[in-house]
C-alpha cells in the first residue's frame, strides 16, 4: 500500500511540472507600446549582473559588448565615430610609392 502512496505522489510532482512548463512556454500578446518601452528600458538589473558575470568568464564578450553598443550607436564596419569620410592624405603612407628607392 505504501507503494502505491509514493509512486501517487511522484505522479503528481511529475504532473504538476509538466503542466507548469505548459504554461511557462505559451506565448503571450505584447502591446506595441509595451515592447517600445520594454526595449527602451534596458536590460535590468539581473541581466546587467549576468553581462558582468560572462565579462569575467569569458574575456572575448568584453570585446562583443563593445561591438554591439558601437552597432547601436550607428558604427559599423570600424567607420568614423564622427561619421565623416577621411580626409585626402590623412591616413598611412606606407603604400605610396614615389619613384625612389629605399635604399
Amino acid at each position: 500500500m505504501n507503494d502505491w502512496v509514493g509512486l501517487g505522489i511522484i505522479a503528481l510532482v511529475v504532473l504538476l511540472g509538466l503542466f507548469g512548463i505548459s504554461r511557462l512556454s505559451k506565448p503571450y500578446d505584447v502591446t506595441t507600446e509595451e515592447f517600445e518601452r520594454r526595449a527602451q528600458e534596458g536590460p535590468g538589473l539581473l541581466g546587467a549582473g549576468l553581462i558582468s558575470i560572462q565579462k569575467a568568464l569569458d574575456p572575448a564578450a568584453e570585446r562583443a559588448a563593445a561591438v554591439q553598443e558601437d552597432f547601436k550607436a550607428g558604427h559599423y564596419e570600424g567607420e568614423d565615430e564622427q561619421g565623416d569620410p577621411p580626409e585626402p592624405g590623412d591616413g598611412d603612407n606606407d603604400g605610396v610609392n614615389n619613384g625612389e628607392s629605399d635604399a
